[in-house]
């Protein structure tokens, strides 16, 4: 009986420890492209019952990531500085951060990845770990590329940059991405969704004469977005326009700027109003959010 009874505390001891730091990691998809930003949301609950400061103990980070390949072998940070700010996060709480997994690991080759998070409490000389989430890295289709030059007087005068156009099937639509590279250097500088993009019609690029990138596309049935880009990859506008008597079209004037023609601009009230509108196609993921 004695034994038994020891053994009972010795569980809730325990299961007591095991629950005190609650730690998940959540992926938005399953799915990204070669260089797209992996973003990951990651979570902390305290459960131990009491305010704890999480900071670097007997030499150990406080948090940390572990990163494998399809083969399982590690993946090694991009950087060995793991400087970190303490964290102190009171009781009963939960605290959330996003988490760019491309800018902390080489993620961009095709594949599969596994990626686990860990909390070190100083306290306990403990780990605490999340479940393991995978992702895949898949490269999309090239449907527009053009190489140009950065103008003289700009920062990196004299060197080139390429931008790609490229498009994505995922389950329930397609997305319109970008990417900005030097393909002599092997750098590239950005990769990223310009949003959903239809069938309806192929997209339009245009370079002003400071060769940045002027983008127009057709993101839902008689709604376009028309995006510009920088040399760097830097997205520097983004608006959306609805079709009317006259559908929008990239227009060069004669002194080389790009300008859209047609179309009505939509203001800001009217299209967060239509991007809130749900769709019987939408699956949104669930982010957590902060207690």
């Amino acid at each position: 009986m004695k034994r038994a009874l020891s053994f009972a505390c010795l569980f809730l001891l325990v299961a007591r420890g095991e629950a005190q730091i609650q730690v998940d990691l959540r992926l938005k998809r399953l799915q990204y492209i070669a260089y797209e930003p992996v973003m990951a949301t990651l979570g902390i609950t305290n459960l131990a019952g009491r305010d704890v400061d999480l900071h670097t103990g007997d030499g150990q980070p406080w948090f940390g990531l572990e990163v494998t390949g399809s083969e399982g072998q590690p993946i090694a940070p991009l950087t060995t500085d793991n400087t970190q700010l303490p964290l102190k996060i009171e009781a009963g709480k939960r605290v959330t951060q996003k988490i760019n997994l491309t800018s902390l690991y080489p993620v961009h080759d095709f594949g599969t990845y596994h990626v686990r998070a860990h909390i070190y409490f100083a306290d306990l000389s403990k780990f605490f770990y999340s479940q393991t989430k995978l992702f895949e890295v898949t490269d999309a289709r090239p449907i527009w590329q053009k190489t140009v030059g950065i103008p003289e007087g700009a920062p990196g005068s004299g060197s080139a940059r390429t931008y790609s156009l490229l498009t994505n099937r995922f389950p329930d639509h397609t997305s319109l991405y970008v990417r900005v590279e030097d393909k002599d250097s092997g750098i590239v500088y950005a990769t990223y969704s310009l949003g959903r993009a239809i069938a309806f019609d192929e997209p339009q690029a245009e370079l002003d004469r400071a060769n940045q990138l002027h983008i127009l596309h057709c993101a839902a049935p008689r709604s376009w977005a028309y995006s510009r880009v920088g040399l760097n990859g830097e997205l520097l506008a983004r608006s959306s326009f609805m079709e009317t008597k006259t559908r929008p079209r990239l227009f060069h004037a004669a002194d080389g700027a790009v300008a859209v023609r047609g179309g009505m601009l939509e203001t800001p009230a009217a299209q967060s109003a239509r991007n809130r509108a749900p769709k019987l196609s939408d699956r949104p993921a669930k982010i957590p959010k902060d207690d």
